[in-house]
């Protein structure tokens, strides 16, 4: 009997393995360029290369026209994007939604966080990003992005060094301080 339930388990086993490998959307041939950066799947273990994995494709499609078209400029991504077409770059951007974000292992300060929580609050993050702030459309999911990753791209809207943004975040950053953008980092990743 116990063989049984064991070949039972095994063989159920068997059939749920297969069918997740056959329902997993197959990575475009561009997406292995991109893992070099941001590691296979979207799933970057490099603190200065964000997280595309569980991205918004709208936003991570927007970010790739952008780098393009030069609205926005990275010495590492612009003359990635020069040669992609708009399908390459949806389906780029369609791929890597799709992908579950990785576990952090950077450990935030719990008390940095917290007060990364109020000046969220205070500055209504949630009102784009949404609760957990996962996302939507062309607004990015920052929950659990890169410690580096978010202090840099804060403190560029800041500096003014990142404009694509229609304004909004230029005008959000103007208003926080160095320990603001650490404390956001540190509630953020924390996500």
């Amino acid at each position: 009997m116990k063989s049984m339930i064991r070949l039972l388990c095994a063989t159920v086993l068997a059939a749920a393995t297969t069918a997740q490998a056959q329902s997993a959307p197959a990575a475009p041939a561009k997406a292995e360029v991109c893992a070099a950066c941001h590691g296979p799947g979207g799933r970057s273990t490099q603190a200065q290369y964000p997280i595309l994995a569980g991205q918004t494709a709208r936003y991570l499609d927007l970010q790739l026209r952008d780098f393009q078209a030069g609205r926005r400029s990275n010495e590492l991504m612009t003359p990635m994007v020069a040669g992609l077409t708009r399908d390459e770059m949806r389906e780029l951007a369609d791929y890597f939604a799709k992908q579950t974000p990785p576990v952090q292992s950077f450990k935030p300060d719990s008390a940095k966080a917290a007060l990364g929580k109020l000046k969220a609050d205070e500055t209504l993050c949630t009102m784009c990003h949404l609760g957990g702030f996962a996302g939507q459309n062309e607004v990015p999911r920052v929950a659990g992005q890169h410690f580096d990753y978010i202090v840099k791209q804060l403190s560029d809207f800041k500096a003014r060094a990142r404009t694509n943004d229609a304004g909004t975040m230029t005008s959000v950053a103007g208003t926080l301080n160095a320990q603001d953008i650490e404390n956001l980092a540190h509630y953020l990743v924390g996500l």
